[in-house]
């Protein structure tokens, strides 16, 4: 299923840049040119071009997906943390078993033990409806490795708990394999760290059951800081309407390639596709992933690891 996706993306850039290019060869044959077009072999020129454009485009995207980048946001606030910087580090849809399988998710986790995080938030769609159990185990047991001061928090997402039922685990074997590597799993739930600040998981939008944003924060301490995860960017209203202070996303892949980059926001699908944004007092920023779904280009963003340095004003 994965190779017919990818299959149809290829064709689908092929004909994008097709169009482009027989449009630009009618431009410059209307520009009276013809003259170059009569003494030159007949050749099919655009043909050529267009071909070699797709693959260079296409190769640099598959580089985009397979290779992890590094993001950083330097954020500020009133509220005292217990420290005068907490750093956090952010990733989201891993998909266990597309570009990163457990070996290779074991590796990126020792990049990220490089940054020496106090805590590290997982924001859903760790694993896939293709994640074999293996690759989903050690991977948890990756997770278990990290040395953080504060540990690893879970949200799911929307591909967490499976839509076709064919893999050989199930979400609770899912959850359960985390709660065993001293991941704290979160489902509309809050955690106290340090006596300083929370740390808030929604269940994913997919879920009729979850709670609103302004439920699950009620009876805390809002005098502390408090960090929001949620898979799906689409509720901004309500949660800068709630008071936390940071929500963190991911989901989009970060619209994954262009022209899709664009199209969640026009359409109103998500309330962003990539990046930081301020609503209100609340801050929100979507990861664009640490890896991919099915589609394996991505080249309206590149898969990334969020590092946040939240410090006193």
């Amino acid at each position: 299923m994965i190779d017919v996706v990818n299959t149809i993306v290829v064709v689908l850039n092929l004909i994008m840049f097709w169009i482009v290019g027989d449009i630009i060869e009618w431009s410059i044959k209307k520009i009276r040119v013809k003259q170059v077009y009569k003494h030159t072999p007949h050749l099919y020129y655009t043909g050529m071009i267009v071909l070699l454009v797709t693959s260079i485009y296409l190769c640099f995207g598959w580089y985009l997906e397979h290779h992890v980048w590094r993001t950083e946001y330097n954020l500020t606030t009133d509220k005292n943390i217990g420290q005068k910087e907490l750093k956090v580090i952010l990733f989201s849809d891993s998909h266990i078993g597309n570009s990163l399988d457990g070996e290779r998710f074991e590796e990126q986790m020792k990049v990220i033990q490089t940054e020496e995080p106090d805590i590290v938030l997982i924001a859903g769609d760790y694993v896939d409806d293709d994640t074999r159990k293996e690759d989903m185990v050690r991977s948890c047991q990756a997770l278990g490795e990290l040395r953080t001061s504060y540990g690893g928090y879970y949200v799911s997402g929307n591909h967490d708990k499976g839509y076709f039922n064919n893999r050989d685990f199930s979400y609770s074997e899912l959850t359960e394999e985390l709660e065993k590597n001293e991941v704290i799993v979160l489902e509309d739930a809050t955690v106290k760290i340090n006596d300083s600040f929370y740390v808030i998981g929604r269940k994913d939008r997919s879920d009729r059951n979850r709670k609103n944003a302004s439920e699950i924060k009620e009876g805390l301490d809002s005098d502390k800081y408090m960090i929001m995860l949620d898979h799906q960017p689409n509720d901004y209203e309500a949660e800068a309407e709630s008071g936390v202070d940071l929500v963190l996303s991911g989901h989009t892949h970060g619209g994954q390639m262009f022209p899709i980059n664009i199209l969640g926001e026009l359409t109103g699908a998500n309330d962003s596709t990539y990046g930081y944004e301020k609503r209100k007092n609340t801050e929100f920023i979507v990861t664009s992933g640490i890896s991919c779904w099915a589609i394996k280009f991505k080249t309206g963003t590149r898969s990334e690891y969020v590092v946040l340095n939240i410090s006193e004003k």
